[in-house]
């Protein structure tokens, strides 16, 4: 019987390589051994999620005849399956020599009951893809995302029925899947709608300057991060997190981060002008510091609230932090200076009134006129005025 060779071109690409990739991994094998005249209905493995297309080989070969080379392992030249069709250039035999006389014919269904019958009547034309003529060699692309039957069809049986009239063969079965990264996370339209959703509920949402940019971003991050399936696994605990992460992630994609750890900082900042103090350090840490996102304004306005309700020790600790991270900000120093004053070390306060007192906090406002508005607040504030008059002295 005249051999059947089917040609694979590389005519063209494209898709990158990396829109995809064979998954040779969970590549499916059988062989099969059929009575003569005998029908029968094989179930391949699962389609792996985010298949969108499929590459099938089917040999008849002689009872010792082996294949001498895997369809996975003959895929690794191919980039994609835009690169397979029939042409002239580039051509790589998928069908394999050693193929013998026996022949069959065959079908692929997405419905067992279908497959079923097949077995009952012999007949292929309830199949997605079939061949009535008797064959002995055959391979195809299948694309699943252009071909009706096809879609939404995670389950594929292949019947077969053995054409020889006194003989048994062997028939090799092998499947390998296309599968496209994008597709293969999971998420479709409506899951997508579900991130947007959760995403307009954000506070940063709300109150950013380029809405779209940020929900676009938070999207492709939120989707790119994790797969429908494992988030959909979630426990409520667990998807806040992960929302609050990719949130993160965004925001420094559109470079919004800046203004979103502002808007943290000036929440803090009103929180303790409503004497929601603890509130206000809790906010600085939780949301931005236990993030590693601090800057020197972050420990120096923990520096100031901690000194506000005299907790001297936290105050010096932080506003040592600000003073490393930035050591131009003179309002770190004043502050400073102050912890020194109201734990009984004068000399050193002294010492930082000394060297500052000719410079401005900000550029309207001198280190003289804001230590002494500073003293007038400290006073009402029940703060001991014993070692006021000694820095005014030095300010004079």
């Amino acid at each position: 019987m005249k051999k059947i060779f089917i040609f694979l071109l590389i005519t063209q690409i494209s898709f990158a390589q990396k829109d995809g990739f064979w998954d040779k991994e969970r590549a499916f094998t059988k062989e099969i051994k059929l009575s003569s005249g005998n029908r029968t209905l094989v179930k391949i493995d699962d389609l792996p999620e985010g298949a969108s297309e499929f590459v099938f080989r089917i040999l008849l070969i002689d009872e010792n005849g082996k294949i001498t080379t895997s369809l996975a392992s003959i895929l690794k030249a191919i980039p994609d399956p835009t690169g397979i069709s029939q042409g002239t250039a580039g051509a790589i035999f998928l069908t394999n020599s050693l193929s013998g006389d026996d022949t069959c014919v065959y079908g692929i269904y997405t419905s067992e009951k279908a497959g079923n019958q097949f077995l009952k009547d012999g007949k292929l034309e309830t199949a997605c893809h079939f061949s009535k003529d008797a064959i002995n060699k055959d391979s195809k692309v299948i694309s699943i995302k252009n071909t009706k039957c096809f879609e939404n069809a995670p389950n594929i049986w292949f019947a077969f029925e053995n054409k020889n009239w006194v003989f048994s063969t062997k028939i090799v079965l092998e499947v390998v899947s296309w599968v496209d990264y994008s597709a293969s996370r999971g998420w479709n339209l409506e899951s997508k709608k579900e991130l947007v959703s959760l995403g307009k509920k954000l506070d940063w949402y709300k109150k950013s300057s380029n809405q779209s940019l940020f929900l676009a971003q938070f999207l492709e991050s939120f989707t790119e991060k994790y797969k429908f399936s494992e988030y959909n696994q979630m426990l409520a605990l667990e998807k806040s997190k992960a929302i609050n992460e990719v949130q993160e992630i965004a925001l420094k994609e559109t470079n919004q981060f800046d203004s979103y750890l502002n808007m943290i900082r000036m929440e803090a900042i009103q929180l303790y002008k409503n004497n929601k103090v603890d509130e206000a350090i809790s906010k600085i840490q939780n949301e931005i510091i236990f993030k590693k996102a601090a800057t020197h304004t972050d420990y120096g306005l923990l520096g100031s609230f901690y000194l506000s309700f005299k907790q001297f020790e936290k105050a010096e600790l932080n506003l040592e932090k600000a003073i490393i991270l930035d050591k131009t900000d003179l309002t770190h120093r004043l502050n400073l200076s102050y912890v020194y004053l109201f734990t009984d070390r004068v000399s050193e306060a002294k010492d930082i009134h000394n060297q500052y007192k000719m410079q401005n906090i900000a550029s309207n406002v001198s280190w003289v006129n804001q230590t002494k508005s500073d003293f007038s607040d400290f006073e009402k504030n029940g703060f001991p005025n014993d070692n006021f008059k000694k820095i005014l002295r030095i300010l004079e």
